[in-house]
C-alpha cells in the first residue's frame, strides 16, 4: 500500500492556463480555405491547468499557480477551473493583459492542431508566488510555459524534500535544460525528448539524456505508452496503455502528468504510477473536449485492476 494510503494528497501545479475553442473536423486542413466542424466546445485548459483538473478528478487536492488577464476570459478561466475542483486562489490577474487563448482543431483520428496565444503583458516575475504553499504540499508539477515561475516552484519543492515533476513538452532547448536540472522527475513528450537528445526514438533518447540530468527520466509516446530509465538496473523500460478508440488526444499528456504526479505523491512505485497515468490518459482520449474526458478514480482503478489480472493470468 502507498505510504499515504487513506490521505488525500495535495499537489501544487504551476504553469499555463488558457481558454480553448475546440473544433472537431473530419481532417486537419492542408491549406487555405474554409472547413466546417461537426462539433465545437469551449473549455479552460492549459498544460498545468489540465493536469490540476485531472488530479482533482482522480481524488487528489490541487492548487494552480498561473497567470491570466484582467478580462472577461480570465474570469471564465478561473470560474471553469474552480468548478473542476482546483484551488484557484493563486491565479494572478495581470492588469491590462489579455488572457491566454487557443484554437484547437481535432480530426476524426483524435489528432490535433493547436494555435495558442500568450500575451507578453502577463509578465514573467515569480516573486508573488506562495512558495510556502509548495513547501507544505506533497508534490509539485510544473510545465515549461512560464520558466521563471516553474524554476521557483521546482526549487521550493526540492528544498522541502518533495517530488518536483517537470512536464517537458516542446519548447526552447535552453529552458528545458534549465528546468530539467532542477526537477526530481522529468517526463518528456516524445518530440521534446528526440529534439533535445538528437536520438530517433525514446530508448536512445533516454540514454543520451541520462548523461545530462540526474533525476528520474521518462518519455511519453502516445499509443506506445511510456518509456523510462531504470537507473538501478541500467535498462529502459516500456509500458503500453490499454487500447482505446481515440476520439480526441488533446490534454492526454496533461492528464498523464497529473495522474503520474498524484500517484508518486501517494507513494506509488514508479511502475504503478506509470500504469495508473497510462490508463487515465488513454481513457481520456475516448471523449471529445480535451480535459473534459478525464476519467474518475474508480474507473481508472477498475481498468488497471483488469490489466493486472490479465497480466497475472498470462504468467
Amino acid at each position: 500500500m502507498p505510504e499515504s494510503a487513506g490521505k488525500i494528497v495535495h499537489v501544487v501545479c504551476c504553469g499555463a492556463s488558457s481558454f480553448d475553442s475546440i473544433f472537431q473536423l473530419d481532417s486537419l486542413p492542408s491549406g487555405p480555405g474554409k472547413v466546417l466542424p461537426s462539433r465545437v466546445t469551449e473549455v479552460s485548459h492549459g498544460m498545468a491547468a489540465s493536469a490540476a483538473a485531472a488530479i482533482a478528478r482522480l481524488g487528489g487536492r490541487s492548487a494552480l499557480l498561473s497567470r491570466v488577464g484582467d478580462d472577461a476570459i480570465g474570469e471564465r478561466i478561473v470560474a471553469d477551473l474552480t468548478a473542476a475542483g482546483i484551488d484557484c486562489r493563486f491565479i494572478r490577474r495581470a492588469r491590462g493583459a489579455r488572457s491566454p487563448i487557443s484554437t484547437v482543431l481535432v480530426d476524426r483520428h483524435g489528432e490535433r492542431l493547436v494555435v495558442p496565444y500568450y500575451d507578453p503583458a502577463l509578465g514573467q516575475d515569480p516573486s508573488w508566488l506562495p512558495l510556502e504553499l509548495v513547501a507544505r504540499a506533497d508534490a509539485a508539477l510544473v510545465d515549461i510555459r512560464w520558466p521563471e515561475g516553474a524554476a521557483a516552484v521546482l526549487k521550493a519543492a526540492r528544498a522541502a524534500g518533495r517530488p518536483a515533476v517537470l512536464d517537458a513538452d516542446t519548447g526552447p532547448a535552453g529552458v528545458t535544460v534549465e528546468l530539467a536540472e532542477l526537477a526530481s522527475h522529468v517526463v518528456f513528450s516524445e518530440p521534446a525528448a528526440l529534439a533535445l537528445s538528437g536520438a530517433s526514438n525514446p530508448g536512445p533518447a533516454l540514454r543520451a539524456l541520462a548523461g545530462r540530468f540526474a533525476g528520474f527520466l521518462a518519455v511519453t509516446a502516445g499509443p506506445d505508452g511510456c518509456f523510462w530509465l531504470d537507473r538501478e538496473r541500467d535498462r529502459v523500460e516500456q509500458l503500453r496503455p490499454p487500447a482505446v478508440e481515440a476520439v480526441d488526444t488533446l490534454a492526454a499528456g496533461d492528464v498523464f502528468h497529473g495522474a503520474f504526479t498524484l500517484a508518486i505523491a501517494e507513494g506509488a512505485p514508479i511502475p504503478r504510477a506509470i500504469a495508473f497515468a497510462n490508463v487515465a490518459a488513454a481513457l481520456k482520449c475516448r471523449s471529445f473536449g480535451g480535459r473534459l474526458g478525464t476519467p474518475g478514480r474508480a474507473e481508472v482503478e477498475a481498468v488497471l485492476s483488469g490489466l493486472e489480472r490479465t497480466g497475472l493470468e498470462e504468467r
